[in-house]
């Protein structure tokens, strides 16, 4: 590569994650994905029954269904390392390429209808976009495994796309319609091309990003490069995100620098005018340019926004990007994910109600796809995309950006191996004691993320207190480490807000705050105190705070991820009363 990334993901980290996200993880091993393609086996049997005939009726896009499923299966195997997890995985690859058509094609379409408008009353099927799915999927588990049949696969599509698509003066993939969605394998032939060094997938790729420009397709890259927010680009839509991280891949590979001005341009301007303050991204599944804006925050934007924003902190190394990642982990991504495990929502409101997508998008299911939506197969990545954030490396050695119960074993470039134990209650309690082992002495720098929302951060080694860290950027632990050293963290947890007219939202460290019904009483911020409970019940939430009313009468307020949960109403915009200045993170733009 021309360009190296500021931060990189540690493939062969290994993970213990305690807390309610290892919780979830579990309960989401359990009850959905183990289960899912015998509960669905149309996921699997739909490119088996391609050209079988009456054709097939199915949703545009069921194409992605099996590769959003191995995708987050697979970084969740990654976090857990479950054996009967690995060993279904295996089986479910397996099946997948033996379904391969001998041309290359891994889609559920009929011959006539590949990579071609005109489907069914002249629709514009997502055939790309479905490859693009399986790609990801699969090249994530070959990274994870070696496993070859996977990468086998991976390329015979990527050829499929090159022979049909690649300086063919008849036929461009911009006429296969469906832009925003279509045009995502520019990321995966981008991936392709580091992993083979095979010179096509990159001309392909590149021959994609000029085709962003012919209209009616999206214009990334010469609307961003002329300061557009991404909101008044010619395709504002969640899809969009898929084509633009092929962006910061094409970055690396050829040093283009247009291409991640464009990549962080567009980051920067969906934060400020699409990211809601529940971590969730844009409303009606398309940008807006109102975080505040009321219309439904899909599973599968959340999800999209997540795994850019992973792009973006690989790409700069901004820790306030992993903020944003904390932010969406532990409100809206433990929001979308039932307690249970089995199932997720499509819509995940700041205010309302959460209802199963099998529910509210059930016009998706199908015979022998019951539960198959397009949130279903890619609500859990909210948690996968942990195992690419978590623990990352940088030039000079470690940054650790999640903090939480549990252990994170690292191998070191140098062959050594590096363990970091947080014994916390973290984020429901401010303090985080981390125990780093080594297997043997070594220099490197431990990089600790001081999140912006952090104004006063304490910090220790071996009880001394360390020089000031400053919030929104790494505190820098350069030294010799010989293991047993203790690192004592103790984050600022003042209430900090997010102010709109007559309403505020509150958070508590990383965590937004929620009335579980339909009507808050009014709040005072001058007298807001948060005081913490430890509620009992089969169904209590993940945290509850008391504060007082500003009738004097006690308020019950509890995390965002926990509101909701049986059904009920449930607000994160409360009337708050202001007297005076307040800590305020994020504002709404003007």
């Amino acid at each position: 590569m021309t360009n190296t990334p500021a931060l990189s993901p540690i493939p062969r980290a290994a993970f213990q994650i305690g807390g309610a996200v290892g919780e979830r993880l579990q309960a989401v091993t359990e009850q959905w994905i183990l289960p899912a393609p015998f509960a669905n086996p149309l996921m699997l049997e739909m490119f088996r029954n391609r050209d079988r005939q009456p054709y097939q009726d199915q949703v545009l896009w069921a194409g992605e269904f099996a590769g959003k499923y191995l995708t987050h299966a697979t970084q969740i195997y990654r976090l857990t390392r479950d054996k009967r997890l690995g060993r279904h995985l295996d089986w479910f690859v397996g099946e997948l390429v033996g379904l391969q058509a001998a041309d290359g094609y891994l889609g559920p379409w009929p011959t006539a209808w590949q990579f071609k408008k005109g489907a069914p009353n002249g629709a514009e099927p997502w055939d790309a976009w479905g490859h693009y799915h399986i790609m990801l999927g699969l090249l994530l588990w070959h990274q994870d495994s070696g496993d070859e049949r996977a990468l086998r696969c991976v390329r015979r599509i990527a050829d499929l796309l090159c022979r049909r698509f690649l300086n063919n003066p008849v036929e461009k993939l911009h006429d296969t319609g469906a832009h925003e969605m279509n045009q995502a394998p520019v990321h995966a032939l981008a991936l392709l091309h580091q992993v083979t060094g095979e010179a096509r997938y990159l001309e392909l790729a590149e021959q994609i990003v000029a085709e962003f420009a012919l209209p009616p397709a999206g214009d990334y890259v010469r609307a961003a490069l002329a300061g557009k927010e991404f909101h008044e680009t010619p395709k504002p839509l969640w899809e969009s995100l898929h084509p633009i991280m092929g962006l910061a891949e094409l970055y690396y590979i050829t040093g283009n620098t247009d291409y991640r001005r464009a990549f962080e341009h567009l980051w920067w301007s969906m934060r400020r005018g699409d990211r809601h303050n529940n971590g969730g991204f844009t409303s009606g599944e398309k940008a807006c340019g109102d975080p505040c804006a009321t219309g439904a925050i899909e599973t599968c934007c959340t999800i999209a926004w997540m795994a850019l924003s992973v792009e973006m902190l690989r790409l700069t190394g901004n820790p306030v990007v992993a903020d944003e990642l904390e932010l969406s982990l532990f409100n809206s991504g433990l929001g979308l994910i039932s307690p249970s495990g089995r199932w997720v929502t499509y819509d995940t409101p700041m205010d309302g109600q959460r209802f199963a997508s099998a529910q509210s998008i059930v016009f998706q299911a199908r015979p022998g796809g019951p539960e198959l939506n397009c949130c279903a197969v890619n609500g859990p990545r909210a948690l996968g995309l942990l195992c690419e954030w978590a623990v990352m490396r940088r030039a000079d050695g470690v940054a650790l950006n999640y903090f939480g119960p549990g252990t994170m074993n690292v191998p070191l470039p140098s062959g050594n191996r590096l363990t970091l134990t947080q014994h916390t209650d973290y984020p429901l309690a401010e303090r985080v004691e981390l125990t780093v082992k080594l297997r043997r002495p070594e220099e490197f720098t431990l990089a600790l993320r001081i999140p912006g929302w952090s104004v006063n951060t304490r910090v220790t080694l071996h009880r001394r207190q360390l020089p000031a860290a400053k919030s929104g950027e790494y505190l820098l632990l350069k030294r010799r480490w010989r293991g047993g050293e203790r690192v004592g963290i103790t984050f600022d947890f003042t209430p900090h807000y997010w102010r709109q007219p007559e309403k505020a939202s509150i958070y508590r460290g990383p965590i937004l705050l929620a009335y579980d019904g339909a009507e808050c009483p009014p709040l005072d911020a001058g007298t807001l105190t948060l005081r913490r409970r430890h509620d009992r019940g089969w169904l209590k939430p993940w945290l509850t705070v008391e504060t007082t009313g500003a009738n004097g009468r006690p308020v019950r307020l509890c995390d965002f991820a926990s509101a909701g949960r049986a059904g009920n109403h449930y607000r994160s915009w409360l009337p708050v009363r202001f007297r005076g200045p307040v800590r305020e993170l994020f504002r709404t733009p003007v």
